[in-house]
């Protein structure tokens, strides 16, 4: 019983649920009342409708579902218009797809429902290979009841999209933080740049896991004020904002803390507190999660007192470094707002600015203006749709070379093979071919161990279920688990054991068009685009510091403008790491390419956790105070703007002369003029590495 309430709490329970009573129904219903031939192309519609499933209210899933089955209908529709005219289906292919995918750059929801639409596509002629499959009516009628059962589900539990996301993004802070407790190692010595690249890929998750949360709550508050458990879970996101932005700060270097602590016991500490800390976000993520009390929140208290004597006898005994003692006192004081921040479960402020921003366009003429910025050769959406579209026609063109009537599984391979990164494609066409090859292993053990007829109906509902249960994590056993479905399919129309080697044949033939698409046609090379995220990344840095600098003037206000341009910020840091991931996999590039493309990454994670530090200590100063800060941070935001400029055009960049103020100002003042300088050095070590 406890295993099972912990499996009724994992993320993607919910979805395989719904599946299960989709395909169940479906397949019960044909095989007790309706036509036994619709059942292989209903089954289909069902999983393509499941395939293009948000996480939205469910006033917003019923109008994507609405525009869904919209473009279900045009496809199925004009696929059975033409797929028995090759030329007039050769022309519609690579035109369709080009449509579909430069949809998809309206928003994210737009580009799941444009991928699903493709699938049922492909899935719409995959059902013409059975008698009958071709009825249109059993499609839809497969995709609409998975939209019912969608629906309402939504309207009966409207928060458990919120709670997992915010689940999961508690999850992705913990491993955050652990991520950062490692950068506290105490030895001398240790390759903490490669400590920095981890934690900058770690990050990149919590930066997306932010954005889902975000989403999700959008999605259900809409533009009203939120109320009850709604408004205390935006509390929490707000608290995770706070959480992430303290975590990610950085108030001396960690090398040079290293040597300076050597013969202390401090580093550690810290480590521990850290390490200890995360355990505490892991239990309230588990507490979101379950709907139940945290019960191990205040286990770093301990840790935390032990650090303040640490930190209270080295001042007592130690010989004065005010660079030093200055940053580790702030720390100690961001580890207890750290701890306070976990320990919150969150509460508005009644000051009107509980507000999110949203991504998604708020009308059809905003989304197709999305979409005309990004016609143009330098757009990822255009390259990515230009590509997906000639693999799909050259897919064709082999299918009526090979397999003239029922060859589709080779598009079915590009379409899923096909991705926007050369590393991302490549690691699909290894997981496609092995989980193809593994599903048609167990499907010929099935067909050849299971009794005919009927009672293979379980599995085949089972192996769809399967698919939507591995898909996001394991994809190599999902596509074990659909080729097991699709070939169960086959049998039911007497053609199980012929499907087989066509199926693996035609597999290894789309992975081959798919490599081939990504590697000639419009290549996106990560290389390419990488100074101009870079330049992105030093911009958005810019405008966060002169956010936090009016800050020491006004006084501490996480407002919208304030949330927005720290997002801004981690999210375009987050884009250089991503870039970076792809970059490492990509063939033809020197070498140096790629360190140079750790370093910038590296010397970005270094100057955003700058920043966060003086993000973490805002407070409102005397007016003379408040002057020199943003002085300071003009001085240095004009920095950043500059060197954008340079590292776009790749120029050499000048360096940045550093301003001083007196060691006697204030601790606060003296603490942003360090944190400054140390993001003049960033700067500078972003000037110096050659230009690509």
């Amino acid at each position: 019983m406890r295993s099972f309430r912990h499996l009724a709490q994992s993320d993607r329970f919910a979805d395989v649920v719904r599946v299960l009573l989709a395909l169940g129904g479906v397949t019960a219903w044909c095989t007790l009342h309706g036509p036994g031939q619709a059942i292989v192309p209903a089954l289909l519609g069902a999983i393509a409708c499941a395939l293009a499933e948000t996480d939205d209210a469910w006033r917003g899933r019923l109008r994507a579902l609405a525009v869904t089955l919209a473009c279900f209908v045009l496809a199925a529709v004009t696929v059975r218009a033409t797929i028995g005219h090759p030329a007039m289906f050769a022309l519609v292919l690579p035109l369709g797809t080009f449509a579909l995918v430069m949809l998809g750059a309206a928003s994210g929801r737009y580009a799941t429902i444009a991928a699903a639409t493709l699938i049922l596509a492909v899935y719409t002629m995959i059902a013409s290979d059975a008698p009958g499959g071709g009825d249109l009516a059993a499609i839809l009628a497969g995709a609409a009841w998975y939209g019912v059962l969608s629906l309402t589900w939504s309207v009966l539990a409207p928060q458990r999209a919120v709670r997992h996301a915010l689940a999961r993004l508690y999850d992705s802070l913990a491993h955050l933080i652990e991520a950062k407790a490692a950068l506290f190692e105490p030895v001398r010595g240790l390759d903490r740049h490669a400590l920095e690249v981890a934690y900058s890929q770690r990050n990149l998750h919590t930066v997306q896991a932010l954005a889902t949360a975000r989403q999700a709550l959008i999605d259900r508050a809409g533009r009203r004020q939120p109320r009850g458990r709604g408004a205390a879970r935006l509390a929490m996101f707000f608290v995770a904002q706070d959480i992430h932005e303290r975590i990610g700060s950085s108030h001396y270097p960690y090398d040079e803390l290293a040597g300076a602590l050597y013969h202390s016991d401090i580093m550690f500490r810290v480590g521990r507190l850290l390490r200890l800390q995360a355990l505490a976000c892991r239990e309230r993520a588990r507490a979101v999660r379950t709907r139940t009390q945290a019960t191990s929140i205040a286990l770093p208290h301990g840790a935390l007192d032990d650090l303040r004597d640490a930190l209270a006898h080295r001042h007592r005994t130690a010989p004065v470094e005010q660079a030093v003692d200055d940053a580790l006192t702030a720390l100690l004081h961001n580890m207890e707002r750290l701890q306070a921040a976990i320990e919150d479960e969150g509460s508005l402020r009644d000051d009107g600015d509980a507000l999110l921003q949203g991504d998604e366009p708020r009308s059809l003429r905003e989304a197709l203006a999305r979409v005309r910025v990004r016609l143009n050769r330098r757009s990822m959406h255009f390259r990515h749709a230009v590509r997906l579209a000639t693999g799909l026609f050259c897919g064709d063109m082999l299918m009526l070379a090979f397999h003239p009537s029922h060859g589709y599984w080779i598009l079915m391979t590009t379409l899923f093979v096909c991705q926007p990164g050369y590393g991302a494609t490549r690691k699909r066409l290894v997981q496609r071919v092995s989980g193809t090859l593994g599903g048609l292993l167990v499907g010929w053990a099935s067909l050849q161990l299971l009794p005919g007829g009927d009672w293979r109906l379980p599995v085949m509902v089972a192996s769809g279920a399967a698919f939507f249960a591995f898909r996001l994590r394991r994809y190599a056993l999902a596509t074990g688990a659909i080729t097991l479905f699709v070939l169960l399919c086959f049998d039911r129309v007497g053609a199980g054991y012929a499907a087989i080697g066509p199926r693996l044949f035609d597999t290894l033939l789309g992975a081959c068009v798919a490599a081939a698409a990504i590697r000639f046609v419009l290549p996106d090379w990560r290389v390419r685009r990488f100074d101009d995220l870079v330049a992105d990344a030093l911009a958005a840095y810019a405008r966060y510091l002169e956010r936090i600098a009016g800050q020491y003037a006004t006084g501490r206000l996480d407002d919208l403008p304030y949330r927005i341009a720290r997002r801004d910020a981690h999210a375009a840091q987050a884009a250089v790491a991503g870039n970076v991931a792809e970059l490492l996999t990509e063939p033809g590039h020197a070498p140096g390419r790629g360190e140079r493309a750790l370093r910038l990454l590296t010397a970005l994670q270094a100057g955003l956790s700058h920043l966060s530090t003086l993000g973490v200590h805002r407070q409102a100063l005397p007016a003379a105070d408040a002057v020199r800060v943003g002085q300071l941070a003009r001085h240095v935001a004009h920095g950043f703007d500059t060197l954008a400029a340079h590292v776009r055009t790749g120029t050499p960049a000048p360096t940045l002369a550093p301003q001083e103020v007196p060691a006697h100002a204030p601790e606060t003042l003296r603490l942003v003029a360090r944190q400054c300088l140390l993001l003049v050095r960033v700067h500078d070590r972003i000037a110096h590495l050659p230009v690509a």
